[in-house]
Formats: structure tokens, sequence, C-alpha cells
């Protein structure tokens, strides 16, 4: 938002007094309109108030738990749905098939999406570990790749290996890590550099660079120049790999977020995107565009749970503190893209298949069998592609997108041009309400970016993955929601 238009929104409120301020603890003034103030869901007596801006898994967690706390809670959307960066899509696909075009993977030790899930009757099925490998135009069977300790087609790997590769160049430094609560400084002076640059320095050779970018990177949504060597080294030991062992929710992701939504009832608004932000020692006051017009809550206590890549463009005044400043406008954000395919036949399941989920070093990057609780004779491969890839394939237009996905599944299966029906494409860094994939680690944000990040301004509390010690998840998210209603409980001396 330009300051011109900001500027124009001051003179209309100070001008023509039509906009609604509607106060909490003034809700019936003749002024508020119906959709706030005629709805006593929206609105409880005295200081336990909660506003939550943000209806995605944080936001929503956030505003369940103070709800069956007690709390009168009120959410403002942008959207016109729950759930933010979870998306299912149906709509584009033939015989009921679905896909997942945001966050996707619930792990087995995802302690929150499972607490979620079992109290809100959804059920979670196991996805399918990768089972092939397709780099540098070589294939491998992940079962004789791991059996027979093949060798990948870089140098300075090991065999039967296909995540930490990289493991061999840090064994210096891990060795310098006795309790990873306190690390010496010899680590933390790490996060001056990049991934590659350690890498570089521990004397690895470019190929390990090179599949690093394929491997953790694009779990990141990042490139390694711009990754904090801090974190690879702190999260080496619980890192994703081949072996890890993912879920999905059955039927669709976006259950979750819905049945939440529900929960809440009439205190989800849609279609309210925030523009300023204004607090003080007793509360803040959030504008919102509703209608066309720009109007005004106020609310003891604050939920954010916005990305940071959004908020930097959202009016603060005053400006929260310099740490906050800082880790709101740099906070890094990777590329991320999601491109589901529609096929007529699952050619990935037949015996002289590949394998029905695949590593690759092409731009899919990531290409799977989605539809594995759904039965056939159609289905939907799914690609999930980040970094340097999902940027480049941004540039192009939907159409030259599929063209591009069909092209690069062809060179593993070489049938799928002839079966190739329709697909979607999710790029989410031209959202205007994510702009980006999740949050990573920059260069110099691994030290203590998390922890500005989550902390308080006053009576603002902060929640989202970014936030999270679980980031960049779903479950990441809900652990925010659900840490940010506690503080709010501990704050009011509940």
């Amino acid at each position: 938002m330009t300051l011109a238009r900001r500027m124009n929104r001051r003179t209309f409120l100070s001008e023509t007094g039509k906009t609604l301020v509607a106060s909490w603890t003034a809700v019936a003034a003749a002024s508020v309109e119906p959709s706030i103030a005629e709805s006593p869901a929206n609105v409880s007596s005295g200081s336990r108030q909660v506003l939550v801006l943000g209806a995605g898994l944080a936001g929503l967690a956030a505003a369940y738990e103070l709800k069956k706390a007690g709390y009168g809670v009120t959410v403002l959307e942008a959207r016109t749905r729950p759930g933010g960066r979870v998306l299912t899509y149906r709509d584009p696909f033939a015989d009921g098939l679905y896909a997942e075009m945001g966050a996707e993977y619930v792990d087995s030790t995802d302690e929150y999406d499972h607490r979620f899930c079992q109290e809100l009757g959804l059920k979670v099925m196991t996805a399918k570990l990768y089972d092939a490998i397709f780099v540098r135009g070589q294939r491998f069977k992940m079962a004789s790749f791991k059996q027979n300790k093949e060798k990948l087609p870089y140098a300075g790997t090991e065999g039967g290996r296909l995540f930490g590769q990289e493991a061999a160049y840090l064994r210096r430094l891990l060795a310098l890590i006795a309790d990873p609560e306190k690390l010496p400084p010899e680590i933390l002076k790490l996060d001056n550099l990049s991934v590659v640059e350690l890498l570089l320095q521990e004397g690895a050779p470019q190929d390990i660079i090179a599949l690093y970018t394929y491997t953790q990177a694009t779990e990141s949504t990042a490139r390694p120049p711009e990754m904090s060597a801090l974190h690879m080294v702190r999260s080496h030991r619980r890192s994703f790999s081949e072996d890890t062992d993912e879920g999905r929710i059955l039927g669709g992701n976006d259950q979750l977020p819905k049945a939440l939504a529900r929960s809440l009832s009439g205190q989800v608004l849609y279609n309210r995107p925030v523009r300023r932000i204004a607090h003080d020692p007793e509360g803040a006051e959030v504008f919102f565009e509703e209608g066309g017009l720009l109007r005004s809550l106020r609310t003891p206590r604050l939920v954010v749970a916005i990305p940071f890549k959004v908020l930097r463009d959202i009016e603060v005044a005053p400006s929260f503190s310099p740490a906050k400043t800082k880790c709101i406008a740099t906070l890094a954000y990777g590329h991320v893209m999601k491109i589901a395919m529609q096929y007529e036949r699952r050619f990935w399941d037949e015996p002289d298949s590949l394998g029905q989920r695949v590593f690759t070093d092409t731009m899919l990057r990531r290409v799977y069998h989605f539809s594995v609780d759904q039965p056939g004779p159609r289905g939907i491969l799914m690609s999930f592609t980040s970094g340097a890839d999902a940027e480049a394939l941004g540039w192009l237009t939907e159409a030259e997108r599929l063209r591009v996905a069909v092209q690069e599944a062809t060179k593993i299966w070489p049938e799928a041009p002839r079966h190739f029906e329709g697909g979607a494409v999710k790029y989410w860094n031209e959202d205007p309400w994510i702009r980006g994939s999740y949050s990573f680690e920059g260069v110099g944000q691994a030290r203590d970016y998390l922890q500005i990040a989550a902390a308080p301004e006053g009576r603002v509390h902060f929640a989202g993955e970014h936030t999270s010690i679980h980031r960049a998840s779903m479950n990441g998210a809900l652990e925010s929601g659900v840490r940010v209603a506690a503080e709010v409980q501990k704050a009011e001396g509940a």
C-alpha cells in the first residue's frame, strides 16, 4: 500500500466520520454495523477479549484455545476461507480427486497435528516413503540403492544414502556440541556464514553443495547461499530424510482449519484485510477494510498470526521495538510451487515404473503419487518444487508451467504425455496474503530471530510457523497458537 493511499484513508476518517470505530467496551454505539456489533458471540464483557489477525492454523488454534479458556475472541481474515497455507483443491479434478496445494505432511512425531486431529475427529493416513531416485539422468530403486549401498553420481557421497551427505563435512563441528541448549561460541558464530561458505571451508566438494540444493535446501524452499550455516549444524540430527515417516489428513488437510473455524462459529470474519495496527499500554486498535470502507476494532489483547512478509506492509503505530521491526522486515522466506497433474492412467503404479515417489534433480524436485487414498483409474502426480526452480517457473503462465511439468515428468515416465489430462498450479510467492513459502533461517538469523519473532510487544502477541520451534510446518503453526493462547492467559493472570 502506498503512502498516498494511507493518507487518503486518514483524510476520509477525519473528514467524513462515516467509518466504524467499534470499541469492544462500548459495542452498543449506534454507528456499529450489524456484521460486528449485533453478533453476541463476537464480544464478551470485561477485559477477557482477544482479537486475532489471520485465520490460518496459528490464528485459529490461538482463538480455539482462548475460547475454551473462556475468552471472547474475534478473528479477522483477509481471504474468504480459513486455512492460510493449508489449501486443498478439488474442483479442478475429475472423479472426486483432490490435491494438497499447500501444507501437506503430518509426521509421526507432530504432536500438535495429531492432538488437534484427534480432538476434532480427523484421521491421519500414512503417506508413501521415497521409493526411487532420479538424478543426473541415473535411475535408482530405493530398496536396492540402500541394500547394495549404490552410490549417487555426486563426488564425495557415501553409498546407500540420499539425505545427510553433508554430515561427513560437519563432524569436527558437531563434536564441539556437548549440550545442544548451550552452544559454544565457535558454533554460534557460524550464523555469519552461509551453508555454502561453511561446507567449502570444511573441505566439501561442489557436488555436496549441489546435492544439498535438492535435499535439505529444497525442504527449506531456499538456496544454500541464503541459508545460515548455524541452522544446518544445529538441526542436523533432526533433519528430514528419506526415512521420515509422513502422513496426511484422510480426505484433505483443509478439513482441519474448517473444523477449527466451525468451532468458532461466527467469530471468524472473512474478507477483512488489515491495514493498520495502533497499539498502546491499554491494548490495540486494528483498522481493516470491510465493504469498501475502513473500519476498526479496539481490543485489550491482540494476536498477530500473519506472515511477516505480509505484516511488513501493514502500518504499525508506534513502531515495534527495533529488534522486532528488523525481524519483521528481513526474516527469510523461500520460493515454493506445487503442481498437480491429472492422468487418465496410473502408470507410476505399474511393475516397470521407476517408482511412485521419486526424488529428482529436475525442475519438479519431488514427484509423487498423491491419490494413494482414492481408487483409480485416474490419479494425480504431485510436484513440490522450490528455490531457484520454483522462481524460474514462477515467471511462466500457468499453461506453460504445466507444459514444463509434463516434460520433466516424461524424463522419469516416458509414457506421461499420452495420459496427461490437465492440472493445477499454486505458486505461493504470487499469493497476496502469503507472498512466499514458509520462513527459514537466513544468514545471521539462526541465533536469535526465533526468540525475537515470538516475543510479545506489550499487549500485542505473535503466532505463526515463523514463531515456532517447529518451523515451516502445520505442527509449528498449531504449536504457536497454543503457546500464544497460554501467553495471553499468563499475562492476564489466569
